[in-house]
């Protein structure tokens, strides 16, 4: 029997952009060959993105015939190294017997967390949970290593990466800005936890075959041969041009553009849509961080700075743009000067932002101090009336 651990490069979809991994089980002698896969989920429940939403995932173990597996990746030109395992006898029928058990349908379906329990955090437990000794890991960080598994030789850099740090490898190299800013959005600051040597490579598949391939068992190391089962060119997305920084940042020219006309009655009408626009969608940003925070059952959208730029109240302050009420043109100077201390304060914030919030930082004290003064100054005006 031959038990190997997979590693499959990043494809073009979001959910594949960090790679895979799997685990093969072959025995030549009754023409077994099997892929266990603890990556299956079911998106076809209508209920699907509510709960992705509130963090309950529930993923998988899923057992397939390898040239199935193999076809899968070969029509998405993914390419797939194999590590084989430096595995007893012994070992090899007692993970074969733990990966069978863990598809039996009271056993299969586990609770998914993207930081620490994720497809490849169950493939390496799995594995380690089956040895005779315990698996000793170099330290993976140091770029000390010739072996390259995938097309994502810059995702492992150096230490004190944090996590984001290495979500953004994958992400800025196929130029998924938009995703990345979504993710820097919502996702609050624990994802800039520097993780240990352990939890990075339980975290993603290419960390996971760098550790396995400095890993001992003992004094034998834990990989025997390593495969290349499919091997396609890199292939990267091209750069778009409307990125997120350059979407606001025109956005900001739009709205200075309309302060320095305002002069005119249509432009001054402008200005008022725009407001009204610009804080009900900062509003209801803050809404949907603020359930990302309280509703979800993991904590990685929690601690979420980046609230204090899209507050949740903007979605009624909106509602009085227009009216005199005494406290609204305090509510606008004091969102002025939150968003004037986080842009002073970005490089050394408690919390790593994207850098598209910049020009919504500059928009925000822009508008609320415009939306203050037109207020002070009617109070001025009435009063010296």
């Amino acid at each position: 029997m031959e038990i190997s651990l997979l590693t499959c490069s990043p494809g073009n979809e979001l959910y594949s952009l960090f790679g895979h991994t799997a685990i093969r089980i072959r025995d030549s002698r009754t023409g077994m060959d099997i892929v266990y896969n603890y990556g299956t989920f079911d998106d076809s429940d209508p209920l699907f993105y509510f709960y992705f939403t509130r963090g309950i995932m529930l993923y998988s173990l899923s057992a397939s015939t390898f040239t199935e597996f193999m076809m899968e990746y070969e029509h998405d030109h993914r390419s797939v190294v194999a590590q084989i395992l430096n595995l007893s006898c012994e070992e090899k029928n007692r993970l074969y017997e733990a990966l069978r058990k863990n598809t039996m349908d009271e056993n299969r379906l586990y609770q998914y967390y993207f930081l620490s329990d994720n497809c490849t955090t169950r493939a390496a437990r799995i594995i380690e949970s089956n040895t005779t000794d315990s698996l000793l890991y170099q330290d993976i960080f140091p770029v000390n290593s010739s072996v390259v598994p995938t097309s994502a030789e810059s995702s492992i850099s150096g230490p004190g990466m944090s996590y984001r740090d290495m979500i953004h490898k994958y992400l800025e190299r196929e130029h998924q800005d938009w995703p990345e800013f979504g993710i820097d959005m919502l996702l609050g600051k624990n994802l800039d936890i520097k993780p240990t040597n352990i939890e990075a490579i339980h975290f993603l598949p290419d960390y996971l075959y760098k550790g396995m391939d400095s890993a001992h068992e003992g004094n034998k190391a834990m990989v025997a041969e390593r495969q290349t089962l499919l091997q396609f060119p890199e292939t990267k997305m091209n750069a778009g041009w409307f990125t997120p920084m350059v979407f606001f940042t025109l956005l900001l020219i739009l709205s200075a553009c309309f302060y320095f006309l305002k002069n005119s009655p249509s432009i001054v009408k402008g200005l008022l849509i725009f407001d009204f626009l610009l804080f009900t969608f900062l509003g209801l940003i803050g809404i949907l961080m603020t359930y990302m925070w309280l509703g979800r059952i993991d904590d990685v959208c929690r601690n979420n700075i980046n609230i204090l730029w899209a507050l949740p109240t903007h979605i009624i302050a909106v509602f009085f743009i227009r009216k005199k009420a005494p406290w609204i043109k305090y509510y606008f100077l004091i969102t002025a000067i939150i968003a004037a201390l986080l842009l002073i304060g970005f490089p050394f914030g408690l919390q790593r932002m994207n850098t598209a919030v910049l020009p919504i930082l500059v928009i925000i004290i822009f508008r609320s101090y415009n939306l203050y003064k037109i207020r002070n100054d009617a109070k001025k005006h009435t009063v010296q009336g």
